[in-house]
């Protein structure tokens, strides 16, 4: 699936990709491969470093500079229930200083050794991405030269 994420309207479109002017897929409204799925190991490696509830999850994705968008909230939060009902993360609920309580999330034993698969995973990924932006197919002249 490919999705469009603005990453330089150096074209005169619209900011959301709406109003493109391109005739085609263009780079300008980052045209490519959808990352699924990257959520939660950035929600389960936040949570190795201290418990937190959903708000907190929610600035630190913020300020993840490798993120170019951030999920809706609503996302992070069915993320979370996700998680702990497959065993990920576990929680409990936390006095509010001025308001209700609040569902604070912490690391399972689960959640770590996932967040392990996932990280060996990525690297995989990383050296299949290093591999094709190194990777210089030859041009026909040198085809015929061997």
């Amino acid at each position: 699936m490919v999705s469009p994420i603005t990453i330089d309207n150096q074209c005169g479109c619209s900011e959301d990709g709406k109003g493109c002017l391109c005739e085609a897929p263009c780079a300008c409204h980052g045209y490519g491969p959808k990352l699924e799925g990257f959520l939660i190991p950035c929600l389960l490696l936040f949570l190795k470093s201290k418990p937190a509830h959903g708000y907190e999850l929610m600035e630190q994705l913020s300020r993840m500079p490798f993120l170019k968008s951030l999920p809706d909230p609503g996302v992070i939060y069915r993320q979370l229930r996700r998680m702990k009902t497959d065993g990920l993360v576990a929680s409990h609920l936390e006095p509010g200083k001025s308001g209700p309580a609040r569902t604070v999330y912490y690391l399972s034993t689960e959640g770590e050794a996932y967040l392990l698969a996932c990280m060996a995973s990525l690297e995989g990924i990383r050296a299949m991405i290093e591999g094709f932006l190194a990777f210089t197919p030859a041009s026909p002249d040198q085809e015929d030269a061997r």
